[in-house]
């Protein structure tokens, strides 16, 4: 469970419980009431529109022979992943201060900025001015970004 846990980091269980649901070939409607859930609640939480309980969280892994807790871990990590955005949303990249050019295979506008931060700090590194390596120390903080580049160095030197 751990390595398949650590790959679905983030994501909401919602989403894990809709591809197990079609990968069983049960109908969401006839699952929820075999579990006695409405239908609507668990139709909710298979779009990521409600959050998952423990009580539910239970009865799925129950009915699906799945381990204990695990649509509850999943809950847990995508909470942790919403608050740091919320944290992040009050502390925004100044996109101004970045060339398009810098990411000029992907449109800025999509760019998740925490998840995809080693390699916005590394590019930005490599190819970028000073004013916007400064504006990436600002936003994801120095340690953050000297340890980005630290392992960066390491696995350079390893190859």
């Amino acid at each position: 469970m751990q390595e398949n846990i650590s790959i679905l980091k983030g994501i909401h269980p919602g989403i894990v419980l809709e591809r197990e649901l079609k990968k069983r070939k049960l109908k969401k409607r006839d699952f929820a009431l075999s579990i006695s859930v409405y239908p609507q609640i668990l139709s909710a939480i298979t779009k990521g529109k409600r959050n998952m309980n423990t009580a539910l969280a239970l009865k799925i892994e129950h009915a699906l022979n799945m381990e204990e807790g695990y649509f509850m871990i999943l809950q847990v990590f995508h909470d942790i992943k919403e608050e740091k955005s919320k944290q992040s949303a009050g502390k925004s990249l100044n996109l101004p201060k970045l060339r398009k050019v810098l990411f000029w295979d992907t449109q800025i506008e999509r760019i998740d900025w925490q998840k995809q931060k080693r390699a916005i700090i590394k590019r930005v590194f490599e190819r970028g001015t000073e004013k916007e390596k400064q504006e990436i120390i600002r936003f994801y903080g120095k340690p953050i970004v000297d340890e980005v580049l630290k392992n960066e160095k390491s696995s350079k030197h390893t190859k």
